[in-house]
């Protein structure tokens, strides 16, 4: 029978028999099925980040009340380690500290040690990296934060050495290890005091007290933003004047917003040019579609290099709405590259999508996605010169003697040429060994990723996309419901975890664009049946806005409110601009109610902070802008496709789009969206209605009439 290392907690006699179970039938991941050496608790959960871990020599509980009940038992503190299954800088941890004995037998003895997935829990996450912001002033993963038995923290960081002076002049986890249960151990009860001013900074910080403003703020947030950015804006590489560079760094969608309605030219500029720079840089998977999660220089070469699922949802969306805003084909390119990638390499056989792909491969970071110039030059033989001079390719490399792909002079016509370089390119990397791919699925990165698809798919006329956004959210809105409830994930045909918010509003999101691409009027009942259950359950009724968890999930220190937006939108901001369009959709004043209390909720953070949730501007800007209710009818076996091509070419983003064939379909379109009661194909031809809060202009019987009547409109309106 399998043993815990000795100063472990001893695992009941049902407990070992399953653990080694688990271990003969290889459940685990990445260990090839093949006997370890330890096996901890972790090897019954179903997160792959907790079965990396699972056969770590630290004895590591899951999040839950019996690990803290334990160290109630014990009288020890708690280490909790969260990060989640493609975190590069975890990887080193497990193989640096929690695969080191001496470091496990430590954590056994004088510790209970807790492993959470951020990605399945993430309000713990929130709680935790709050407590070690305020402590340390960062964040990130890997996250190590000690905690009294009743979940207080009162120390943190993120990544340790394992020990002194192995990586510079910091502190080693080794010797923390030790300095903290030394202290604990001395003098328990002065700990615990201590933590109470730190908790009730984290609850401040998540859930931040005050009276929400008497109005909704105007457009003067937004004016306030785009000046903040032109300050800190890269002229020459796009993004901001920083290193590591993220995507979400500069809201490309809110410049080209505000570009549309005030015809300034420095916010399409800013828009453009750091869309063009990401596209050519390394961040991009210059072979195989898709980007990566951030760039760790200046320049977008170098890039951290696992991809996620949400990182390509929202630069998907991005790149469509920037092809509708300027026609450059470029765009319109890296559009189709990455959509196609998330057909190609994240989507399950049952239509979900899976989360993302790891950094490293064969123990390198990056191995997979970079070349050396030899590996180059015998891929592509006598054409091999100009593609190496076209993607900056240097006999010593630009990464650890190896070279990631970009393009330091782009040109569209020279990229196409190379097509045939680049699918060689593409079949030679797929023979090597692939970095691993976490296939859990996540209610909320797939609503990301059906908004991406369905999006992409109208503007760029792909049908296929548009289907497998239907798939997905199918996918999610039968295999991960369990007794009405949405789950926020699913794995090997489980879901399980209650839905946050941001599962909730991403998917509203997601089945409204779907809705907008097909017509089907299942998609619109759907996403208002989910915003009905997203306000009872996240809805604060007094505050306005939402809260991160709901009404039934644990109770932690702290019930977020968010109040920024990171790499992915945070689930307030995109539940504001659901609430708009949703009453655009159906002429339902709730839907205004709502939105308005989240934008009075936040007025002082988007007047003072605007960057801080820049998301949140989108909803700002729909709010004060003239939204146009559009409706397409035609006759049975009409086409409405010259109208269709009108909106899809058209950067209309305050907008309610839907349409139908007279008779049945209409009827079944009405009953669920109001703005499509009433209307008939004019003279038996296809016809298009644009309204504003339900009073429509002339009926357009000719494409021209609609393509003038969705025309910008300049300026903002007070």
């Amino acid at each position: 029978m399998l043993e815990p290392l000795p100063g472990a907690a001893p695992f009941p006699d049902a407990l070992a028999r399953q653990l080694a179970e688990a271990v003969r039938a290889g459940a685990a991941a990445g260990h090839g099925g093949a006997a370890p050496r330890f096996t901890n608790r972790l090897a019954l959960e179903r997160s792959p980040y907790l079965l990396q871990h699972a056969h770590n020599p630290v004895s590591w509980w899951a999040w839950g009340d019996e690990a803290f009940e334990e160290a109630r038992r014990t009288g020890r503190p708690v280490f909790l380690s969260v990060g989640y299954s493609t975190c590069h800088w975890c990887h080193v941890m497990e193989r640096e500290s929690f695969e080191d004995e001496e470091i496990a037998r430590v954590l056994n003895e004088r510790y209970v040690a807790i492993k959470v997935d951020r990605e399945e829990r993430p309000d713990v996450d929130a709680v935790y990296m709050t407590a070690v912001q305020l402590l340390t002033g960062s964040g990130g993963w890997p996250m190590s934060v000690w905690l009294t038995p009743d979940r207080e923290p009162f120390f943190g960081g993120t990544y340790f050495p394992p020990r002194d002076g192995v990586r510079g002049p910091a502190r080693g986890l080794l010797s923390i290890l030790h300095e903290i249960a030394d202290l604990w151990a001395r003098d328990p009860d002065r700990i615990r005091s201590a933590t109470g001013a730190l908790v009730e900074a984290v609850r401040t910080a998540l859930a931040p007290a005050g009276p929400a403003a008497a109005d909704v703020p105007g457009p003067e947030p937004i004016e306030h933003a785009v000046t903040l950015l032109e300050r800190s804006f890269d002229e020459r590489h796009g993004g901001l004047r920083r290193a590591p560079k993220f995507p979400s760094n500069v809201p490309v969608r809110l410049l080209l917003r505000h570009h549309r309605r005030t015809g300034e030219e420095r916010s399409l500029r800013m828009a453009t040019v750091t869309l063009e720079r990401m596209a050519a840089g390394g961040l991009h998977d210059q072979v195989g579609g898709g980007f990566h999660r951030y760039s760790t220089d200046a320049q977008w070469l170098v890039p951290h290099f696992e991809k996620m699922l949400y990182d390509n949802a929202l630069l998907a969306v991005a790149y469509a709405e920037a092809w509708q805003a300027t026609g450059r084909r470029d765009f319109a390119r890296v559009t189709r590259q990455t959509l196609d990638y998330l057909l190609r390499e994240l989507t399950s056989p049952e239509g979900g999508l899976y989360s993302a792909t790891d950094a490293d491969s064969e123990g390198e970071e990056g191995r997979f996605f970079t070349w050396t110039e030899a590996e180059l030059r015998e891929a592509l033989g006598d054409r091999a010169e100009a593609f190496l001079r076209f993607h900056g390719v240097r006999p010593e490399g630009n990464f650890e003697g190896r070279n990631v792909l970009h393009v330091p002079a782009p040109d569209e016509d020279a990229w196409e040429s190379f097509a045939p370089d680049r699918a060689a390119l593409y079949a030679l990397r797929e023979r090597r060994p692939r970095p691993l791919r976490d296939e859990k699925v996540l209610a909320g990165w797939n609503g990301l990723a059906i908004s991406a698809l369905a999006l992409g798919g109208r503007v760029l006329s792909e049908a296929r996309w548009v289907d497998a956004a239907a798939r997905a959210a199918d996918f999610v809105l039968t295999r991960m419901v369990k007794d009405g409830r949405l789950q926020r994930s699913w794995l090997a045909g489980r879901a399980g975890v209650p839905a946050y918010l941001e599962d909730h509003a991403f998917l509203v999101q997601g089945l409204l664009d779907l809705h907008e691409a097909s017509f089907d009027p299942r998609w619109l009942r759907s996403a208002l049946q989910l915003a009905e259950a997203q306000d009872r359950l996240f809805g604060d009724p007094a505050g306005g806005g939402w809260f991160q968890s709901a009404t039934d999930h644990e109770r932690l220190l702290a019930r977020e409110k968010p109040t920024h937006d990171g790499a992915e939108p945070s689930g307030a901001s995109v539940a504001a601009l659901n609430a708009l369009r949703l009453e655009a959709f159906t002429s339902d004043p709730r839907w205004r109610r709502a939105a308005d209390g989240a934008l009075r909720h936040h007025a002082r953070t988007l007047a003072e902070q605007p960057l801080a949730m820049s998301e949140l501007l989108l909803a700002l800007d729909f709010a004060s802008d003239a939204v146009r209710e559009v409706v397409l009818v035609w006759p049975e076996g009409g086409d409405p496709g010259p109208f269709v091509d009108v909106l899809r070419r058209t950067f209309l983003p305050s907008r309610a789009l839907t349409g139908a064939p007279e008779g049945e379909g209409l009827a079944r379109l009405g009953a669920v969206a109001a703005i499509a009661a009433g209307k008939a194909a004019a003279g038996g031809r296809a016809t298009a209605y644009v309204c504003e809060r339900g009073a429509c202009r002339l009926p357009a019987i000719a494409p021209e009439k609609l393509a003038a009547q969705v025309a910008p409109v300049r300026p903002y309106r007070a």
